[in-house]
């Protein structure tokens, strides 16, 4: 009898369980490093009223790359801000 295993996932076997465990642990960790750095992002884009960067930022995923750059490098200095 075939199993599922055998039908539609060849790759699959005792070996790669424990693999797959590590890559659902490896997801989600980014998951959630790229959901935290889009927020503040959009928030930091929304509330400078830079409409541009909060559509490109909220369209293109960059798992927290693009995000980073805009906080730091690309976002306009407030007014009495340090």
């Amino acid at each position: 009898m075939m199993t599922w295993h055998s039908a539609y996932a060849p790759w699959y076997s005792s070996w790669s369980e424990p693999l797959l465990g590590v890559g659902l642990v490896l997801f989600l960790i980014l998951l959630v490093w790229s959901a935290v750095w889009k927020a503040l992002a959009l928030w930091s884009a929304a509330r400078d009223g830079s409409k541009i960067w909060f559509v490109v930022l909220f369209i293109v995923n960059t798992v927290g790359i693009l995000e980073i750059l805009y906080l730091y490098v690309f976002r306009k200095k407030r007014p009495g801000a340090k």
